[in-house]
Protein backbone atom coordinates (compact mmCIF):
# COMPACT_ATOMS: atom_id res chain seq x y z
CA UNK A 1 0.00 0.00 0.00
CA UNK A 2 2.55 2.65 -1.09
CA UNK A 3 -0.14 5.30 -1.67
CA UNK A 4 -3.18 5.80 0.55
CA UNK A 5 -5.79 8.43 -0.29
CA UNK A 6 -7.50 10.00 2.72
CA UNK A 7 -10.89 11.63 2.27
CA UNK A 8 -13.67 12.70 4.59
CA UNK A 9 -17.42 12.40 4.61
CA UNK A 10 -17.43 16.21 4.68
CA UNK A 11 -15.52 19.14 6.11
CA UNK A 12 -14.35 19.43 9.71
CA UNK A 13 -14.46 15.69 10.40
CA UNK A 14 -10.83 15.40 11.52
CA UNK A 15 -9.20 14.42 8.24
CA UNK A 16 -5.91 16.22 8.86
CA UNK A 17 -5.52 14.87 12.40
CA UNK A 18 -6.23 11.34 11.18
CA UNK A 19 -3.66 11.82 8.41
CA UNK A 20 -1.17 12.89 11.09
CA UNK A 21 -2.03 9.85 13.22
CA UNK A 22 -1.56 7.48 10.27
CA UNK A 23 1.76 9.18 9.45
CA UNK A 24 2.99 9.06 13.05
CA UNK A 25 2.06 5.40 13.39
CA UNK A 26 3.80 4.48 10.14
CA UNK A 27 6.91 6.37 11.26
CA UNK A 28 6.90 4.51 14.56
CA UNK A 29 6.84 1.27 12.56
CA UNK A 30 10.02 2.34 10.78
CA UNK A 31 8.49 3.46 7.49
CA UNK A 32 9.38 6.62 5.58
CA UNK A 33 6.32 8.80 4.93
CA UNK A 34 5.33 11.61 2.57
CA UNK A 35 2.15 13.64 2.94
CA UNK A 36 0.66 15.34 -0.11
CA UNK A 37 -2.12 17.91 0.21
CA UNK A 38 -3.79 17.87 -3.17
CA UNK A 39 -5.18 21.41 -2.95
CA UNK A 40 -4.93 23.66 0.09
CA UNK A 41 -7.65 26.29 0.41
CA UNK A 42 -8.32 29.02 2.94
CA UNK A 43 -4.63 29.63 3.66
CA UNK A 44 -2.52 32.59 2.62
CA UNK A 45 1.12 32.69 1.46
CA UNK A 46 3.54 31.71 4.19
CA UNK A 47 0.82 30.37 6.50
CA UNK A 48 1.02 26.72 7.58
CA UNK A 49 -1.35 24.43 5.71
CA UNK A 50 -2.69 20.95 6.44
CA UNK A 51 0.51 19.20 5.30
CA UNK A 52 2.50 21.40 7.66
CA UNK A 53 0.13 20.52 10.50
CA UNK A 54 0.64 16.83 9.78
CA UNK A 55 4.40 17.34 9.92
CA UNK A 56 4.12 19.27 13.20
CA UNK A 57 2.15 16.48 14.85
CA UNK A 58 3.65 13.40 13.22
CA UNK A 59 7.32 14.30 12.94
CA UNK A 60 9.79 13.59 10.14
CA UNK A 61 7.52 13.39 7.11
CA UNK A 62 8.00 14.92 3.68
CA UNK A 63 5.22 17.52 3.42
CA UNK A 64 4.09 18.71 0.00
CA UNK A 65 1.29 20.74 -1.58
CA UNK A 66 0.27 20.93 -5.21
CA UNK A 67 -1.45 24.32 -4.95
CA UNK A 68 -3.00 26.68 -2.46
CA UNK A 69 -5.76 29.22 -2.80
CA UNK A 70 -6.75 31.92 -0.31
CA UNK A 71 -10.52 31.45 -0.17
CA UNK A 72 -11.91 28.67 2.09
CA UNK A 73 -13.91 27.06 -0.70
CA UNK A 74 -13.88 23.95 -2.84
CA UNK A 75 -10.60 23.89 -4.79
CA UNK A 76 -12.23 24.43 -8.20
CA UNK A 77 -14.15 27.45 -6.91
CA UNK A 78 -11.18 28.82 -4.99
CA UNK A 79 -8.91 28.49 -8.03
CA UNK A 80 -11.43 30.27 -10.25
CA UNK A 81 -11.87 33.13 -7.79
CA UNK A 82 -8.13 33.53 -7.40
CA UNK A 83 -7.58 33.48 -11.16
CA UNK A 84 -5.12 30.63 -10.78
CA UNK A 85 -4.67 27.29 -12.49
CA UNK A 86 -6.62 24.47 -10.86
CA UNK A 87 -5.27 21.13 -9.75
CA UNK A 88 -6.26 18.19 -11.94
CA UNK A 89 -6.50 14.53 -10.89
CA UNK A 90 -3.57 13.58 -13.11
CA UNK A 91 -1.43 16.20 -11.31
CA UNK A 92 -2.26 14.54 -7.98
CA UNK A 93 -1.56 11.07 -9.34
CA UNK A 94 1.75 12.06 -10.92
CA UNK A 95 3.06 13.79 -7.78
CA UNK A 96 1.96 10.94 -5.52
CA UNK A 97 3.56 8.36 -7.81
CA UNK A 98 6.85 10.28 -7.75
CA UNK A 99 6.79 10.53 -3.96
CA UNK A 100 6.08 6.79 -3.81
CA UNK A 101 9.41 6.09 -5.52
CA UNK A 102 11.16 7.82 -2.60
CA UNK A 103 9.03 6.79 0.40
CA UNK A 104 7.50 3.65 1.88
CA UNK A 105 4.10 5.33 2.28
CA UNK A 106 2.48 8.34 0.63
CA UNK A 107 -0.64 9.82 2.22
CA UNK A 108 -2.71 12.00 -0.09
CA UNK A 109 -5.15 14.20 1.79
CA UNK A 110 -8.14 15.49 -0.14
CA UNK A 111 -10.27 18.56 0.44
CA UNK A 112 -13.57 17.97 2.22
CA UNK A 113 -15.46 15.00 0.84
CA UNK A 114 -14.70 12.51 -1.91
CA UNK A 115 -16.45 14.36 -4.74
CA UNK A 116 -15.29 17.89 -3.97
CA UNK A 117 -14.18 19.28 -7.32
CA UNK A 118 -10.60 20.17 -8.12
CA UNK A 119 -11.27 21.65 -11.55
CA UNK A 120 -14.00 22.86 -13.89
CA UNK A 121 -14.15 19.44 -15.56
CA UNK A 122 -15.31 17.87 -12.30
CA UNK A 123 -12.07 16.09 -11.40
CA UNK A 124 -11.98 14.74 -7.84
CA UNK A 125 -9.85 12.79 -5.41
CA UNK A 126 -11.76 9.70 -6.51
CA UNK A 127 -10.46 10.23 -10.04
CA UNK A 128 -6.89 10.53 -8.75
CA UNK A 129 -7.33 7.32 -6.75
CA UNK A 130 -8.57 5.58 -9.88
CA UNK A 131 -5.52 6.70 -11.87
CA UNK A 132 -3.24 5.27 -9.19
CA UNK A 133 -5.28 2.22 -8.24
CA UNK A 134 -4.84 3.43 -4.67
CA UNK A 135 -7.02 2.48 -1.69
CA UNK A 136 -9.08 5.16 0.02
CA UNK A 137 -9.40 5.67 3.77
CA UNK A 138 -12.59 7.48 4.80
CA UNK A 139 -12.64 9.75 7.85
CA UNK A 140 -16.11 9.98 9.36
CA UNK A 141 -17.70 11.88 12.20
CA UNK A 142 -18.93 10.00 15.25
CA UNK A 143 -22.45 11.19 15.84
CA UNK A 144 -25.91 11.56 14.38
CA UNK A 145 -25.96 11.91 10.58
CA UNK A 146 -22.74 10.06 9.88
CA UNK A 147 -24.38 6.85 8.65
CA UNK A 148 -25.97 8.41 5.58
CA UNK A 149 -22.89 10.28 4.32
CA UNK A 150 -20.61 7.35 5.13
CA UNK A 151 -22.77 4.91 3.19
CA UNK A 152 -23.01 7.29 0.24
CA UNK A 153 -19.24 7.66 0.18
CA UNK A 154 -18.77 3.89 0.34
CA UNK A 155 -21.25 3.34 -2.49
CA UNK A 156 -19.52 5.90 -4.68
CA UNK A 157 -16.12 4.31 -4.13
CA UNK A 158 -17.40 0.83 -4.94
CA UNK A 159 -19.35 2.12 -7.93
CA UNK A 160 -16.07 3.38 -9.32
CA UNK A 161 -14.32 0.09 -8.60
CA UNK A 162 -12.11 1.69 -5.94
CA UNK A 163 -10.80 -0.03 -2.82
CA UNK A 164 -12.35 1.29 0.39
CA UNK A 165 -9.62 0.51 2.92
CA UNK A 166 -11.84 1.29 5.90
CA UNK A 167 -13.11 4.08 8.10
CA UNK A 168 -11.60 6.05 10.96
CA UNK A 169 -13.66 8.22 13.28
CA UNK A 170 -11.90 11.55 13.17
CA UNK A 171 -12.99 13.01 16.49
CA UNK A 172 -14.22 10.59 19.14
CA UNK A 173 -15.87 12.57 21.97
CA UNK A 174 -14.79 12.19 25.58
CA UNK A 175 -18.44 11.65 26.48
CA UNK A 176 -20.02 9.91 23.49
CA UNK A 177 -23.78 10.14 23.15
CA UNK A 178 -26.08 7.25 22.28
CA UNK A 179 -25.82 7.81 18.52
CA UNK A 180 -22.02 7.82 18.62
CA UNK A 181 -21.88 4.61 20.61
CA UNK A 182 -24.36 2.86 18.33
CA UNK A 183 -22.49 4.05 15.24
CA UNK A 184 -19.48 1.98 16.22
CA UNK A 185 -21.51 -1.06 15.18
CA UNK A 186 -23.62 0.56 12.48
CA UNK A 187 -20.84 2.24 10.46
CA UNK A 188 -19.20 -1.04 9.38
CA UNK A 189 -22.64 -2.49 8.70
CA UNK A 190 -23.88 0.27 6.38
CA UNK A 191 -20.56 0.77 4.58
CA UNK A 192 -19.38 -2.82 4.38
CA UNK A 193 -15.94 -1.63 5.48
CA UNK A 194 -14.00 -2.16 8.69
CA UNK A 195 -13.65 0.47 11.36
CA UNK A 196 -9.90 1.06 11.58
CA UNK A 197 -9.65 3.53 14.40
CA UNK A 198 -11.02 6.38 16.47
CA UNK A 199 -8.97 9.51 17.18
CA UNK A 200 -9.93 11.27 20.42
CA UNK A 201 -11.41 14.75 20.12
CA UNK A 202 -8.86 17.46 20.80
CA UNK A 203 -5.86 15.36 19.82
CA UNK A 204 -4.41 18.17 17.70
CA UNK A 205 -3.86 20.16 20.90
CA UNK A 206 -1.60 17.48 22.39
CA UNK A 207 2.13 18.03 22.64
CA UNK A 208 3.56 16.50 19.45
CA UNK A 209 5.63 13.98 21.41
CA UNK A 210 2.49 12.81 23.23
CA UNK A 211 0.56 12.71 19.95
CA UNK A 212 3.21 10.50 18.34
CA UNK A 213 3.33 8.11 21.28
CA UNK A 214 -0.47 7.87 21.41
CA UNK A 215 -1.28 7.56 17.71
CA UNK A 216 -0.66 3.81 17.38
CA UNK A 217 -3.25 3.20 20.11
CA UNK A 218 -5.89 4.99 18.01
CA UNK A 219 -5.44 2.93 14.82
CA UNK A 220 -5.94 -0.72 13.91
CA UNK A 221 -3.15 -3.14 12.91
CA UNK A 222 -3.95 -2.60 9.23
CA UNK A 223 -2.67 0.95 9.78
CA UNK A 224 0.30 -0.27 11.85
CA UNK A 225 -1.45 0.41 15.17
CA UNK A 226 -2.77 -1.66 18.07
CA UNK A 227 -6.39 -0.40 18.31
CA UNK A 228 -8.99 -3.16 18.61
CA UNK A 229 -12.44 -2.30 17.26
CA UNK A 230 -14.26 -4.97 19.26
CA UNK A 231 -12.66 -3.97 22.56
CA UNK A 232 -13.42 -0.33 21.84
CA UNK A 233 -17.07 -1.12 21.05
CA UNK A 234 -17.49 -3.12 24.25
CA UNK A 235 -16.06 -0.30 26.35
CA UNK A 236 -18.34 2.25 24.67
CA UNK A 237 -21.43 0.02 24.52
CA UNK A 238 -24.77 1.79 25.19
Amino acid sequence: MPVLMITGTGTEVGKTVVTAAVAATALSAGRSVAVLKAAQTGVGPGEPGDADEVARLAGAVTAAELARYPDPLAPATAARRAGRAPVHPHDVAERAAKLATEHDLVLVEGAGGLLVRFDAAGGTLADAAGLLGAPVLVVASAGLGTLNVSELTARELRGRGLDLAGLVIGSWPARPDLASRCNLLDLPDVTGAPLLGAVPAGSAALDPAVFRASAPHWLAPRLDGTWDAEVFRVRAAP
